[in-house]
């Protein structure tokens, strides 16, 4: 059984998003997809799908939505503040969304992408071999209060609700790069200058690339300004002609002029999209052997988050649902229940 999504309120930035479109650098199309994948393969462990599967990608502000059946969700990503009628959801999870019952989100506590993701997927038309909303090029535009999304049929609608352990990637930390063909314009002491340099997460962002903030002189090469456009790709670190560093995202242009010092690694770049304002960065340069020692499609992601999925318990007197778990002699093995604390 199918059913639909009805979105009741919507904040500026929720779109649908999958894993992006390939093959279309060439006709001027950037990939797109979602700013942090590695969130779409939590969801699909957490739903026993697939993570081409589209989702629900939410930027900033919250949203307010209910299902016109009993639908299975899960919440990966940024964490928000989530509540389904007056009971507060735990994040990094799957829930069961029963037909007419709003779910609230928001605001979000770190980050900056949040997923909502429904078994099935977003089952909104495919538009150049994809389902996600490209906003630079116009395919598809945000959400808007009163958007009805259709949802595709759940094959596994008897399950029970679970978990997976929260993600600190939204902290920052230490990005891998890689050398690109102008790496080398720039002089040795501006390129040392670079990774001794601990960069801020500014809150300058979105889909289209990230800035980076850092007290002293910029990073100019030599020749800069000589460049040529050519292909972009995301991850490239962009300086422009102040010196200012811009990590490119997955919505960039596919062709610029602005000298690149590097490229992100596929890996450690949603770490840059999801980093809170003001947290820390610092870039190491690496190998290209190092960079494909832990490299993993988001598919390939998937069957190591689905080992660590551990049950959500829940107390049974808040279970709206309850009727539906499978008792034997009107009692259950307690597995499938569990309590969820409303965090302060």
């Amino acid at each position: 059984m199918t059913g639909d999504l009805i979105v009741h309120r919507a904040g500026p930035g929720i779109t649908v998003q999958d894993l992006g479109r390939e093959g279309c650098l060439a006709h001027g199309l950037s990939r797109g997809g979602a700013a942090d994948p590695s969130a779409l393969a939590q969801g699909a462990a957490l739903l026993n799908q697939a993570p081409s599967l589209a989702a629900l990608e939410i930027a900033g502000a919250g949203m307010e939505v209910s299902a016109t059946r009993a639908t299975w969700i899960a919440l990966t990503g940024a964490p928000m503040r989530a509540h389904l009628a007056d009971k507060r959801l735990i994040w990094n999870a799957s829930h069961c969304l029963p037909p007419g019952e709003r779910l609230r989100l928001g605001p979000m506590e770190s980050g900056h992408y949040a997923y909502l993701h429904v078994a099935g997927g977003i089952d909104v038309p495919m538009v150049v071999g994809g389902r996600g909303t490209h906003l630079a090029s116009g395919i598809g535009a945000a959400l808007e209060d009163g958007a009805t999304l259709p949802v595709g049929k759940d094959p596994l609608p008897d399950r029970n609700p679970s978990r997976l352990p929260d993600d600190p990637r939204f902290d920052g930390g230490r990005i891998r790069f890689l050398e690109g063909p102008q790496t080398r314009l720039f002089p040795d002491d501006v390129l040392a200058r670079f990774l001794a340099t601990e960069f801020t997460r500014t809150a300058w962002g979105n889909r289209q690339g990230v800035k980076l903030g850092q007290d002293g002189d910029g990073f100019r090469p030599q020749d800069g300004l000589n460049l040529l456009s050519e292909v972009i790709s995301p991850g490239d670190i962009q300086i422009t002609g102040d010196g200012t560093p811009y990590v490119l995202g997955p919505e960039c242009q596919t062709i610029g002029g602005y000298p690149r010092i590097g490229t992100v690694l596929p890996q450690d770049l949603p770490r840059v999209m999801q980093a809170t304002s003001g947290a820390p960065l610092r870039f190491d340069l690496v190998t290209l052997e190092e960079a494909l020692s832990d490299y993993s499609t988001p598919k390939n992601l998937v069957p190591g988050f689905r080992r660590r999925i551990t049950p959500l318990v829940r107390n049974p007197h808040d279970i709206v649902d309850l009727l539906s778990y499978n008792f034997i002699s009107g009692v259950t093995a307690g597995r499938d229940l569990d309590e969820e604390e409303p965090r302060a």
